[in-house]
């Protein structure tokens, strides 16, 4: 646990921020005193992702974060980047943020929930209904909820960044739950994402990332999910012509910092990143848009593929299913956590 004297709050210049960004204006120390008085330390921070290159998450997310803070030359800050778990694997990169090895990373909330559980309720099947009934949940409950994940893991997450919905790419395409059945569908290997082939109905193989388009190859799954900018980015579509646009989670990568990187930052430092990486969120929701439709555009129009359309998706029969799995799954905190984002659903 961190000393008393880590806390969450409001301080000088973030004031003036936007309040959604002062929700998130990271912990101070008495110890974090810059290199001298009124001076900015010479920091260079390492920042990991899975992400390839080719995926909006990092050329409109990663690159566009470095751009800005090091245009500012007297930050003395600057931003080293290693996408494409260059870094180790997820679960691993998050152990580095934690011990201060890795400055800041983009997690999943499946990942980082081994730390705190609570997080992973938040990539449960279908609990968003979608991308804008995610950020308003994040930005109406955000202070309480990351302030209480920041006490457990020592790391504070400064915002969420989309990925793009998940949806099915396989052999045969998925309409409803009973299409699921006798596919053998990889879902990356956390609970959380296990319990959601559970809430859908789907046989789950769990394979990492990095040797999925192989077991794809191999036949050792017959399909995946994933949203559809980091399928065609990591050519997972070379194999798989059907995709069923199920939109079935809310993909999203959290920013997270370690607090022993944060200690060391002074706090233009911290509200200069901060209010980056907040203003970048819109933009790289919009490229991620973007790049999801000309995807879709280009499936839709090879004749050798099949683009399942959401209309086409018997979602309700989805979305019940994974209502009740998760009803009797979930218990105490998870539990009124999932039941009190369903609440909010349309």
């Amino acid at each position: 646990m961190q000393p008393e004297s880590r806390r969450w709050r409001r301080i000088g210049a973030t004031l003036a921020l936007p309040m959604s960004l002062a929700l998130f204006a990271g912990c101070t120390t008495a110890e974090n005193t810059p290199a001298a008085a009124g001076e900015n330390p010479t920091l260079t921070l390492k920042i990991g992702s899975s992400q390839p290159e080719t995926q909006p998450n990092f050329y409109c997310g990663m690159k566009l974060l470095k751009e800005r803070i090091e245009a500012q030359e007297d930050l003395n800050l600057t931003l080293d980047l290693f996408p494409n778990s260059q870094l180790g694997p997820d679960a691993e990169r998050f152990s580095s943020v934690q011990s201060g090895d890795i400055d800041i990373d983009l997690q999943g909330g499946s990942a980082m929930s081994t730390a705190f559980p609570k997080i992973g309720v938040l990539d449960a099947a279908y609990a968003f209904d979608d991308i804008d009934h995610f950020f308003k949940w994040i930005d109406e409950n955000g202070e309480q909820f990351f302030a209480e994940f920041n006490g457990a893991t020592d790391t504070t997450i400064v915002d969420a960044w989309y990925f793009g919905m998940r949806t099915f790419t396989a052999t045969a395409p998925i309409r409803s739950p009973d299409d699921l059945a006798d596919l053998k569908i990889r879902f990356p290997n956390t609970p959380q994402f296990l319990a959601n082939a559970k809430a859908l109905g789907a046989n789950a193989v769990a394979i990492a990332v990095e040797e999925l388009y192989l077991a794809l190859q191999q036949g050792v799954a017959q399909g995946q999910e994933n949203p559809v900018v980091a399928t065609h980015a990591q050519k997972f579509d070379e194999i798989l012509k059907m995709a069923s646009l199920t939109n079935h989670q809310v993909g999203a990568h959290y920013v997270v910092m370690s607090d022993r990187t944060l200690d060391r930052m002074s706090q233009p430092q911290k509200d200069a990143l901060f209010q980056a990486v907040h203003d970048i969120r819109a933009e790289n929701r919009k490229c991620v848009d973007e790049e999801t439709e000309k995807v879709l555009n280009e499936w839709r129009n090879d004749a050798s593929r099949t683009v399942v359309e959401i209309e086409d998706v018997d979602r309700e029969a989805f979305i019940s299913k994974a209502e009740e799995y998760f009803k009797t799954f979930y218990t105490g905190d998870n539990l009124a956590l999932y039941q009190s984002i369903r609440d909010t659903a349309s």
